[in-house]
């Protein structure tokens, strides 16, 4: 486990500071030490340690909840927090919402229900949204305009498969001897469940409920569709890189160097885009698939902060989690350009604006959370993931069809019911 160095720390005993736990990039880690200075600023007999995560955060926390030390205010991660709530490790915080009902009902009112819903697990509400990410299409505006291709605005005014990939191809370009100078299109996700959003965008639900699931629909004809028109972006219209090429090269440089007309991400890659000299770009929604629609859909990508069931500073940890989660968090965060605030005040907030000013198709971003589905939301995550990617992959590498993916299923579901 690679050790968690402290970030920052405030005044007052050490021993009675609150801990943070959470995992962010550099630049990352600097918001939110920003929204810790600021809270310090009004509380000011509240002290905070942070704790950077390492590389398997779940295990982490894991390891320090059994050793007796578990962190007061924790992360929570869409798809990985359904197994700490089943554990007993994260504080059902109906418990403190419930004491304030004002207050609950005017951050619920100010919410986005996917991304609020998101934490909701058991009839319990394990976690408080923090930021949204997603997926959706970064693209390059002169390439765009090169080849004639009008990105859609908006998630409602959604591109189809076939447009999609009639852009993907015009935007793909070879020199004489067949070599590709510029992709029309690289993912810099994970395969599996980019591929995952493409069958949920052809209407089939990748699990149903996508909280607490019981089954996965991986052997819907709609979700395998759409597995495999994304799969054949690579293997057979050749607008993409294969499983093999992503091995040498990376999704991230390509796009950034001009050698690919649209990349699959987050808004984490915003402020790396937008920090490269001659890159020109803006943002565009998923493409659906003739059985999808009528708009496009994303993936939740939410993070949340919890607060630990056996933190005895429950009460500090509590202030801490509504000024994060909260309208006056959500005001630095929307204005740090590095997250997408999860409230409807602070995502249409100037600040917010001005921290994108470069992007024309700003409802891609403030619509965005609007269009969210959970991916599963289940405590037997890891072992579902790992044989879903096993299945997947074989699809995505054209060792398999598409509907393969259904002799996976009643696997899957029998891991789903076991829920550990």
């Amino acid at each position: 486990m690679v050790a968690a160095p402290l970030l920052s720390a405030g005044c007052g005993a050490e021993d009675d500071a609150l801990t943070f736990f959470f995992q962010a990039r550099p630049e990352e880690a600097r918001a939110r030490l920003r929204i810790i200075d600021e809270f310090r600023k009004r509380h000011p007999g509240i002290a905070i340690r942070t704790i950077m995560s390492g590389p398997d955060p779940l295990q982490q926390m894991l390891t320090y909840c059994a050793g007796g030390k578990c962190p007061d205010v924790l992360m929570a991660w869409e798809l990985l927090y359904a197994g700490l709530a089943e554990r007993g490790v994260l504080l059902d915080l109906r418990t403190l919402l419930g004491r304030e009902p004002g207050y609950a009902a005017a951050l619920r009112a100010d919410s986005y229900a996917p991304l609020y819903g998101t934490f909701g697990y058991g009839g319990g509400q394990y976690a408080l949204p923090e930021q949204w990410s997603g997926v959706f299409l970064y693209y390059n505006r002169k390439s765009f305009e090169r080849a004639g291709i009008r990105a859609p605005r908006r998630w409602d005014e959604a591109w189809s498969y076939a447009e999609f990939r009639a852009a993907a191809q015009a935007l793909t370009h070879r020199d004489q001897s067949g070599r590709v100078r510029q992709w029309g299109f690289v993912d810099g996700w994970v395969p599996s469940y980019s591929a995952a959003c493409f069958g949920m965008n052809n209407g089939a639900e990748w699990f149903s409920p996508p909280i607490a699931p019981v089954r996965t629909n991986i052997g819907d004809p709609r979700f395998a569709e759409g597995v495999q028109f994304y799969a054949d972006l690579a293997l057979r219209d050749r607008v993409a890189p294969t499983i093999a090429d992503r091995q040498s090269v990376s999704a991230y440089d390509l796009f950034a160097s001009g050698r690919a007309g649209m990349l699959l991400g987050g808004h984490w890659l915003y402020s790396e885009f937008a920090d490269s000299d001659g890159l020109d770009f803006d943002v565009t929604v998923l493409p659906v698939g003739p059985h999808g629609g009528p708009g496009a859909i994303t993936d939740v990508g939410c993070t949340g902060l919890a607060i630990a069931a056996a933190s005895p500073r429950r009460e500090k940890a509590w202030e801490f989690l509504k000024f994060a989660t909260g309208p006056e968090g959500q005001a630095i965060i929307a204005a740090s350009g590095l997250f997408v605030p999860v409230l409807r005040s602070a995502m249409h907030s100037p600040g917010f604006a001005r921290a994108h000013e470069r992007i024309g198709n700003l409802a891609v971003f403030t619509e965005g959370p609007d269009h969210s589905r959970p991916l599963a939301i289940t405590p037997a995550w890891g072992k579902v993931d790992a044989l879903l990617s096993r299945h997947c992959n074989r699809v995505l590498r054209g060792a398999a069809t598409a509907d393969s993916l259904a002799d996976a299923a009643a696997d899957v579901d029998v891991l789903l019911r076991e829920r550990v």
